[in-house]
């Protein structure tokens, strides 16, 4: 392609991440949409439930370490190959399973491939996007989370109702993920190799790198003794189980408190993620705009922070308000802080730490993330089997304040955020 040909091929890969994020997001929240009709159908129990769940975040936290080593390892072609040929293996298997222990195997699985997804996808971003562009672009691609679970409430009760069985719930994205697979063996390689990328955009894309960065593989030892690789950990740590508690838990809460069942669920929940998925965007969206406008990437980074925390702290109201709908603006408000809270703190991640250790590193705050969930999974599950529906004032309320107690901690650990060479 001629150099004086202007291109925009990077939203191109964009969007292969987004329906990859999407994909994924379908395939988790299956079980989330399903549960109250598992739980009749295989008779588990809130505990066992919580237990189930637990396991997938175990397995995630483990497969984050290793499977963020392997992609900086591999690369993120073949890396997300890898990732995204095992979770949809798993996902299949659900439809087989007949008791809550066979689920329990089937999370595992699809724990262990859907780990490798988002260190690909972050360091996908930073090798197509200058670091100005990355929180829009991590914002953009992470809309795929809200995406899928969207769609999930929208497709998969009305085909389980049609089909008269759960287990096609489990079944119908498979066909997807194969396109998703092609597609992404057709177009993707790094900006140099691409033939369909002009020399414009690729000097753009690298107008804020530092070419002379070196490229010998980094270890633990090299991420480890910084603060800022500790206060990713504790941004994923405090946020990550909160927005799993939405996900698992979000459409039992519904279902038991305001009776809203399967057939029902769909409009409250693309009400909450529709809505989400906007403010998530904008809020990745702020923190660029405030670095376009002056601010440093300390500033620019934090306040975005901040104002998606405050949209969080209204929801630890939910569990007291009677009417539906104002339960369901709240939530939505609280799940896109989240959704902004996460495409800063990816961005984050590509900001402080060079090309060669974002994998590694979004690996090391993916464990700590996933090490918060396993922990509320199993603690919520044993809240609920002992109190009730009354226990869900307790998960609630830490929802909204988790935010700011994580910034705050964040600020301690870094006061300046700027850029590592290693």
């Amino acid at each position: 392609m001629s150099s004086d040909t202007k291109t925009h091929f990077r939203w191109l890969i964009l969007s292969l991440l987004f329906f990859a994020t999407t994909i994924l997001y379908i395939d988790r929240s299956a079980l989330g949409i399903l549960a109250p009709e598992l739980q009749k159908s295989i008779g588990w129990s809130e505990e066992q439930y919580g237990i189930i769940n637990s396991v997938f975040m175990i397995a995630y936290a483990i497969c984050f370490i290793l499977m963020g080593r392997l992609i900086d390892k591999i690369g993120t072609r073949k890396g997300y190959l890898v990732s995204i040929g095992i979770w949809s293996v798993a996902a299949l298997g659900h439809a087989l399973s007949r008791t809550w222990i066979d689920f329990a195997i089937a999370r595992f699985s699809l724990a262990v491939g859907q780990s490798g997804s988002f260190p690909s996808a972050i360091k996908a971003v930073a090798e197509w996007f200058p670091k100005k562009d990355r929180a829009l672009a991590v914002g953009i691609f992470n809309g795929g989370s809200n995406m899928g679970t969207i769609l999930s409430p929208l497709i998969i009760p009305p085909l389980v109702l049609s089909f008269d069985t759960w287990r096609v719930g489990f079944l119908w994205t498979f066909p997807i993920s194969i396109i998703w697979v092609l597609l992404w063996l057709k177009y993707f390689m790094t900006p140099e190799q691409s033939p369909n990328v002009s020399e414009e955009e690729l000097q753009y894309i690298i107008s804020d790198s530092n070419e002379r960065e070196n490229t010998e593989k980094v270890g633990w030892k090299d991420i480890l003794p910084h603060r800022e690789a500790w206060a990713i950990a504790v941004a994923k740590f405090m946020a990550d189980p909160i927005w799993w508690f939405y996900m698992f838990w979000g459409v039992k809460f519904l279902n038991e408190r305001f009776g809203v069942n399967l057939k029902d669920i769909g409009l409250p929940f693309f009400t909450i993620y529709l809505a989400s998925w906007g403010l998530g965007v904008f809020l990745g969206w702020l923190s660029s705009k405030l670095m376009r406008m002056g601010f440093s990437l300390n500033q620019g980074r934090k306040f975005s922070l901040l104002a998606c925390a405050l949209f969080a702290v209204p929801v630890a109201m939910v569990p007291h308000i009677e009417n539906m709908w104002l339960v369901v603006g709240l939530i939505a408000l609280a799940a896109g802080g989240h959704c902004g809270w996460s495409a800063n703190v990816f961005s984050l991640m590509s900001d402080v730490f060079p090309k060669k250790a974002i994998g590694s590193v979004a690996g090391f705050g993916g464990f700590a993330g996933a090490v918060g969930g396993a922990i509320v999974a199993f603690s919520v599950g044993k809240i609920l089997q002992n109190i009730g529906i009354k226990g869900y004032a307790i998960p609630f309320a830490i929802a909204g304040c988790g935010y700011l107690i994580a910034l705050l901690i964040i600020h301690l650990l870094v006061p300046k955020i700027k850029t590592i060479n290693i």
